[in-house]
């Protein structure tokens, strides 16, 4: 997967994408712009993804210089400056390579290359046992990485979907990045792969001998815990359509978006993994359309590693998932539910519910791992003199790593 991202980077730039033929519904009052940038900013999100953005540049640095091949395997990978110079403006590097690494000493080093004649990169000790830690802990999880992909073709219109959308959030899934060959591959009795309507497009399905099988959506599971609830204020039949509300403080809700609000709530729709049938596009039925699409594009943030993706990734996703509105209009309307941020040049969604403070309330062991790349990321050029030591106890710890919030 490495080396096609590194292929991608060199071969093809980035280019914008053509317009649907689907139906959309965005709204008209406003353009999409001047409602993004309207929205309540909630500065826990901001301040997280302020940081991210920084490892998000460090993550596609760090796969340019993994994916490079070695001539012996017992040589760390490494990357000349001037290769990495060449991408400086796809990559974002604005103050160029140079600069950038210099920032993050944990992770990168810099030295000459004497058989290449020219300075180079590569990953410093502890930035690759992160990564190994990572591709463990992903391993270690492939049958809940098996179950994701499943639930995904399940919320399907056709329970297929075309291979290069999975490409766009094999991260975000936490797959391994051969995953064509280590999952894939290696369960034909669950997947199969099928030429597209496209040349040169394959198309992911779930074989039908696969027995079948009942899924239910990760909201599904926050309603019984509320209703097995002793203090559960909401009526128990109507709370099988609620999904979990929070609003940042500082936010001010009127009684009438609070009313909207809970007519929504109320709502009754075809939940992610049941059919679809007798579709009219009457105003009532359209509601109910884009309450199944919350639900759909919810469920889909709480199969991801971090429950968060950007935008443009689950876009890819609209056609398959039968969904006929604007994502980015679906996580604006609904601010208790999702939180768009705009830091780093993409729009990035979060799932509220999930987070607490800047963090996951509930870890995984793959997220634990990424998150002590994301402390070195913290980290910058401080505590030089105690890296060893806060490098050890990484390890021995297992935990997610250093706290310190300091600006990159």
């Amino acid at each position: 997967m490495r080396r096609k991202i590194l292929e991608s980077i060199v071969k093809h730039p980035k280019t914008a994408s053509k317009s649907s033929t689907t139906t959309m519904f965005i709204r008209s009052k406003t353009s999409v712009a001047e409602y993004v940038a309207s929205r309540f900013r909630d500065p826990t999100f901001e301040k997280l993804m302020d940081k991210y953005k920084n490892l998000l540049k460090v993550i596609s640095v760090q796969d340019l210089i993994l994916a490079t091949p070695t001539k012996n395997n017992n040589d760390p990978p490494s990357l000349s400056l001037d290769f990495l110079s060449g991408l400086s403006q796809k990559l974002h590097l604005n103050r160029g390579p140079t600069h950038f690494l210099r920032k993050y000493p944990h992770i990168f080093h810099i030295f000459y290359d004497p058989i290449k004649s020219q300075p180079s990169c590569k990953l410093t000790d502890i930035a690759i046992q992160i990564s190994r830690q990572e591709a463990e802990a992903i391993n270690a999880s492939l049958p809940v990485v098996i179950e994701r992909l499943v639930r995904l073709l399940m919320m399907s219109t056709s329970k297929s979907l075309p291979l290069r959308a999975i490409f766009k959030v094999w991260r975000e899934l936490g797959l391994p990045d051969d995953f064509e060959d280590s999952v894939i591959a290696k369960n034909p009795h669950i997947f199969a792969l099928g030429n597209g309507h496209e040349p040169n497009t394959h198309v992911l399905k779930v074989v039908d001998e696969m027995p079948k099988r009942e899924f239910t959506a990760a909201v599904g599971n926050w309603r019984v815990m509320e209703c097995c609830g002793e203090d559960c204020k909401i009526d128990r039949m109507e709370l099988w359509y609620y999904f979990k509300q929070g609003f940042p403080s500082g936010m001010r809700l009127s009684k009438d978006f609070k009313a909207k609000v809970k007519e929504w709530q109320r709502l009754p729709y075809v939940g992610p993994y049941e059919e679809l049938v007798g579709n009219k596009k009457t105003k009532a039925g359209m509601k109910r359309l884009e309450k199944r699409a919350v639900a759909i594009v919810h469920e889909f943030l709480s199969l991801t590693v971090e429950k968060m993706v950007e935008v443009e990734k689950i876009s890819h996703f609209r056609k398959p998932f039968g969904i006929d509105f604007n994502i980015r209009d679906l996580f604006l309307d609904h601010p208790g539910i999702f939180y768009l941020s705009t830091k780093g040049k993409r729009h990035t969604v979060f799932l509220r519910e999930s987070y607490e403070r800047g963090q996951l309330i509930e870890p995984n062991s793959v997220y634990q791992v990424r998150r002590k790349l994301f402390d070195l990321v913290l980290l910058g050029r401080h505590d030089l003199a105690v890296f060893d030591l806060k490098s050890r106890e990484l390890d021995q710890r297992g935990d997610c790593g250093l706290q310190e919030e300091e600006s990159d």
